[in-house]
């Protein structure tokens, strides 16, 4: 990859953190009264945007900000309020920009025309019917018929390579706007050996013939403003002494002050953070795992060392172990990223929503700087959006209807992130009708998911959402009704090792409670022999161990035995039974019996053996076999074998979960 090429991805990224940032700004903007600040950040947005555009030839998106960058500077200046109109047409300039930065990063071009219809609207927006910025343009040219040249003297800070700017992609931009002479001052370069490629030793005096204006050529520095000294003097009517004027200017100390050089780096800002392709972090945390098992290889195969004996050793072991864990628990978290990432789209879907249903909702959101693994929260992004769209058309009802419920006209729905034991707790509530479990009832009946004479409890019948199919609009749109629904996001979820339930308060409103690792990569689990065969079972689905007694275990006709745990009675499934093991002990008196919890229910898992906790790496299955059912990944352990990582959503389908049983059904 050539370095315009890197510089150019590195420019989209920023692209998209610019719009996230100007999105989530224009949302929050108060219309009454906008903060000034807020105002200026947007405008360096969409400034920041165009600014570096225009290096890369991606010309419309030059185009279209600049449009943009009008309607922002006169909302600035205080000639136009931030509206709800005025603040639609920015959102869907947002949109389109976005729309063209992602063709720019496939190397493609965006659809034609797709910002005329927005463009035009802008300009309406600001109160005319003709082009805004020819006007200004021909205005431009109107005070500048006459070429203005400019002396320009730039001197980069050494460090400033280090952030990815590059001096001769500014000197390019400055070429496109006139005649541009250039002379480089190679005073401070040192000799060879001393030579540190990332640092930049020189500085450049330039003469620009343009009709191009001071600010103009200012914004062309707009990315290193803070990174440079930079000079720039309009030269009027000295035409003909240009290289006298850059003679004198180039010795003037005024100009390039050197002997502020230390100064400068004193007060230079710190570079704290670096972009790093996240391929490379990937390939990182799959070597530190590769260590990680090839460790505890190690520690099994030296458990037997004696210290009196090999003391050096032993101890060095231990202290390998100790680094080991070190180094991978700071890799990991270098893969944990705010979800803050994705809770930040969140306002605009239900701003958007609402303003379609005519509703009046308030999104407020808790916990955005809590921090998960980038592959979960890049796998969140889909689900996530479709329980808020739920809460938005199921939860919320309009404001008259909510009025004559006693409610107030404005609904909330509240979107939190906490961690809590090793998890993280995802939580989307709303203050609605919640649920109508007769209405979800009977339309499960009407489709045949349940049988008609069935009675349910009223955690079965919230469940029954998450069927295949189910859905209770009663019209189909491009918001709901078409049946592919939430068991797509319970799909999703567990997909992700986590699981999703609902706390329903009918006529109260309703949540859906989500749990979640905080990696994919790691896993923190108990090691489990089921005859001669070895599973993991997650520790954080673990709530307790026991050995039961004979008169604890229950037998059901047609269904799985059930155990008394101080007078819950709750369902257990026989691993031996599920993966059709020889050898294992069929007795849960003699065996022992494993407690595990998915979401609100209970159930346990008969094993033969606890062989210990351990921290295994986890290994996909899926490109080495077809999914086992109850199987979710697979690890090395310290003896190179192969274990299974038990997936314990997919095993509670394999059980019936019990909720009450009467003493007297199971005497």
């Amino acid at each position: 990859m050539d370095d315009l090429q890197r510089f150019k991805e590195t420019y989209i990224t920023e692209c998209f953190e610019l719009l996230e940032d100007m999105e989530e700004k224009l949302l929050g903007l108060d219309q009454n009264n906008p903060d000034k600040e807020e105002l200026n950040a947007i405008f360096r947005c969409a400034h920041s945007i165009k600014g570096g555009s225009g290096a890369f030839g991606l010309n419309r998106i030059t185009s279209f900000t600049h449009i943009l960058e009008e309607l922002l500077d006169a909302m600035r200046e205080g000639d136009l309020a931030p509206t709800r109109e005025v603040t639609d047409a920015l959102l869907s300039s947002v949109d389109i920009v976005r729309q063209m930065i992602v063709a720019a990063q496939s190397g493609a071009e965006a659809a034609a025309g797709i910002e005329n219809e927005v463009a035009e609207h802008l300009r309406s927006v600001l109160g005319s019917e003709s082009n805004v910025c020819e006007q200004k343009s021909k205005t431009d040219e109107s005070e500048n018929d006459e070429i203005s040249i400019f002396s320009i003297q730039f001197k980069p800070k050494e460090d400033m390579l280090i952030s990815g700017n590059e001096p001769l992609l500014i000197i390019n931009e400055l070429k496109s706007l006139g005649e541009l002479q250039c002379e480089i001052n190679t005073d401070n370069l040192p000799d060879i050996e001393k030579l540190n490629p990332e640092k930049c030793y020189v500085s450049w005096s330039f003469s620009l013939e343009t009709e191009k204006t001071l600010e103009d050529i200012r914004e062309v520095f707009e990315f290193v403003e803070d990174e440079c000294e930079l000079i720039i003097e309009k030269i009027a009517g000295f035409a003909k002494e240009i290289p006298k004027a850059i003679e004198n200017t180039s010795n003037k100390p005024q100009l390039v002050k050197e002997n502020n050089t230390d100064d400068a780096a004193k007060t230079a800002p710190v570079v704290t953070s670096i972009r790093v392709d996240i391929d490379k972090v990937d390939r990182l945390v799959n070597m530190v795992g590769e260590l990680v098992i090839t460790q505890a290889m190690i520690a099994a195969q030296s458990s037997d060392i004696s210290f009196e004996e090999h003391p050096k050793l032993v101890q060095g072991i231990t202290t390998l172990s100790q680094h080991t864990r070190e180094l991978q628990e700071a890799v990991m978290a270098v893969r944990m990223q705010p979800v803050k990432s994705v809770f930040s789209r969140m306002p605009r879907i239900v701003r958007d929503l609402s303003t379609q249903l005519k509703k009046d909702i308030r999104l407020e959101m808790i916990g955005e700087a809590t921090e998960l693994d980038r592959t979960v929260i890049e796998q969140l992004s889909d689900p996530l959006t479709h329980m808020i769209r739920n809460s938005v058309d199921h939860g919320i009802d309009i404001p008259a209807n909510r009025v004559a419920a006693g409610k107030p006209a404005q609904g909330v729905i509240k979107l939190s992130a906490e961690h809590a034991g090793g998890k993280i707790l995802l939580k989307i509530s709303d203050d609605g009708r919640g649920i109508n479990r007769e209405k979800v009832l009977q339309k499960a009946k009407d489709k045949g998911l349940v049988s008609s004479d069935a009675e349910l409890s009223d955690h079965e019948i919230d469940n029954l959402i998450f069927m295949p199919g189910f859905s209770t609009a009663e019209v189909v749109s491009d918001i709901s009704g078409r049946g592919v629904g939430m068991d797509v996001v319970k799909r999703n979820i567990e997909s992700l090792g986590g699981t999703i339930n609902i706390i329903n308060k009918p006529g109260e409103g309703s949540a859906f409670l989500v749990s979640l690792p905080l990696t994919l990569a790691i896993l923190d689990g108990m090691i489990v022999r089921v005859g001669k065969e070895k599973y993991i079972i997650p520790i954080g689905s673990i709530i307790e161990t026991m050995r039961p007694k004979n008169d604890e275990v229950r037998k059901i006709a047609d269904a799985n035995d059930l155990i008394n745990v101080r007078g819950d009675f709750i369902s257990i499934l026989y691993l031996h039974k599920v993966f059709r093991i020889a050898g294992a002990e069929k007795n849960p008196s003699k065996a022992l019996v494993v407690l595990v919890e998915n979401g609100m229910d209970k159930f346990g898992l008969v094993v033969d053996e606890l062989i210990g906790q351990q921290q295994v790496v986890i290994k996909s299955l899926e490109e080495n076999s077809d999914a086992v059912p109850g199987i979710s990944a697979a690890t090395i352990l310290g003896d190179g074998k192969v274990a299974l990582i038990l997936d314990i959503s997919k095993l509670q389908e394999l059980t019936p979960v019990v909720e009450e049983v009467e003493r007297e059904n199971v005497a």
